[in-house]
């Protein structure tokens, strides 16, 4: 797997390695709708950004994750942020996670055409075995956005995180694996062009 920093591209969504010229339009995306109050996400506060992104380089040099901007390319808005996760080359394994979305981007094509790129990379570029994605059992919006995915719900990893408030969040794990990819592809594109 050779993990670089890559901008994934669609007609709709460009996925970029999120840097600093992000933060000001990442800053406009959380506040709408507030997201970092939302006890289901971990998603930073707007003067919290910075610290985010030096994690994300500091994961990035270490290879275990690759950070992105969420980019409507219609309005050219940030419109939030995803990336590659646990990052497993021996195992040919990835996990896609740290998603947040604003909300006037929820439920559009915004989500659904950026997994599809970044599945797209993952299957085909790095050739995994494995996608993983992981949510709070309590977050349903995410679960389904999941399941719409084509992704399969394998479990409860059950008192798997320590959240922001103190909660012990129980986190289920859904996965695509390589056999999967064509009919999950041909799913999220059937979905697309409707």
């Amino acid at each position: 797997m050779d993990v670089r920093k890559i901008t994934l591209e669609s007609p709709r969504v460009r996925l970029e390695p999120l840097d600093e010229r992000h933060l000001p339009g990442l800053a406009e995306a959380i506040s709408d709708g507030e997201l970092w109050n939302l006890g289901v996400t971990s998603v930073p506060r707007p003067e919290q950004l910075p610290a985010f992104l030096e994690a994300a380089q500091s994961a990035f040099a270490a290879g275990r994750e690759l950070a992105f901007a969420t980019i409507d390319q219609c309005s050219g808005r940030i419109a939030g942020s995803t990336r590659f996760r646990c990052i497993e080359a021996a195992h040919r394994r990835v996990e896609i996670g740290f998603t947040f979305i604003g909300r006037s981007w929820q439920r559009s094509h915004v989500n659904s055409e950026a997994k599809l790129l970044m599945l797209e990379h993952a299957f085909e570029n790095w050739q995994v075995n494995r996608v993983e994605l992981l949510t709070d059992l309590l977050n349903h919006a995410s679960r389904n956005a999941i399941a719409r995915l084509g992704a399969r719900e394998e479990g409860l990893l059950r008192s798997h995180m320590v959240m922001r408030d103190g909660r012990i969040r129980d986190s289920v794990i859904f996965s695509i694996i390589a056999s999967e990819w064509p009919s999950v592809r041909a799913g999220l594109q059937a979905r697309l062009r409707n």
